[in-house]
């Protein structure tokens, strides 16, 4: 999955550079068709930004044709499996993002449409726009969701409201109702943090139920012989709402471990017990 959105923390660079780096990858291989991508628009900053920011390029009739035209020049494909809008943009009717998005497929240059980070009403308001026009629109979500719960009451940069990105109640209670749509999560592992449970936790895990599901996926991963990661992933994957795990990893080993975890079977007890705990 490239981002064409990331890395504008780094050296002052605008987005982009992980969809170019593809590109050369993928030159230097001779790859083709053997990989699938998956790349987002809307939440590049304007200017080179040390973080994300609020400006940002949104999600404009404009922005979107042209930021998909530079995501599939990048990596050097004439087609994108998978376009996400990332970022919400209240400045934009929501007609003229979902009729943008539409036409990309209508025109064969992305095959599936995604989003992330919105709110879930604006996600099934954008789907509605869509089906009564006869349009495509949404079909893959991506937030972040993991075992252990982050609180999704907190105000953040974008929102007093609370975290928009992470997948709370109404989300995965979305997602139940239409099986039809895909979740996909972003930082599962928590960037290691499963591996290194002396790590202090982070503020929006930093409530009463995590210990106890510290506790539980504990039990569960002696139980199995497997890594905490490991649960974590099977536990994603294997629950009634099926979960695709986008995993990084910075050695192979990671990368061994993550992949195991599609072999790992949970039991229908140690499912229980994990999702009981609280």
């Amino acid at each position: 999955m490239a981002q064409g959105a990331y890395v504008p923390w780094a050296n002052g660079t605008q987005g982009g550079e992980g969809e170019a780096l593809l590109g050369r990858w993928r030159r230097s291989r001779g790859i083709s068709s053997e990989i699938v991508i998956a790349t987002k628009l809307g939440g590049r900053p304007l200017t080179p930004s040390s973080s994300f920011s609020k400006n940002i390029e949104g999600l404009s009739a404009e922005v979107i044709r042209t930021s998909a035209a530079a995501s599939r020049e990048r990596p050097g494909v004439e087609k994108l499996d998978l376009l996400y809008a990332h970022v919400e943009d209240d400045r934009v009717p929501l007609s003229e993002t979902v009729t943008a998005f539409a036409e990309l497929v209508s025109e064969g240059s992305v095959g599936l449409l995604g989003v992330s980070n919105h709110w879930a009403w604006r996600v099934e308001r954008a789907r509605a726009l869509a089906a009564a026009a006869g349009l495509p629109g949404y079909e893959v979500l991506q937030y972040h969701h993991s075992y252990l719960r982050q609180r999704t009451d907190m105000p953040t940069l974008r929102s007093a409201d609370g975290s928009i990105g992470v997948a709370g109640g109404d989300l995965l209670s979305y997602l139940r109702a239409d099986p039809g749509l895909a979740l996909v999560a972003y930082s599962p592992l928590l960037g290691g943090g499963y591996s290194q449970p002396v790590r202090p936790v982070a503020p929006g895990f930093d409530h009463g139920g995590t210990a106890t599901r510290w506790e539980a996926l504990g039990k569960v991963a002696k139980e199995t012989g497997a890594t905490a990661n490991q649960v974590v992933l099977a536990w994603l994957i294997g629950g009634e709402v099926p979960v695709i795990p986008l995993v990084g990893a910075s050695s192979v080993a990671q990368l061994a471990e993550s992949l195991a975890a599609v072999d790992l079977e949970l039991t229908a007890d140690q499912r229980a017990r994990l999702d009981r705990a609280n």
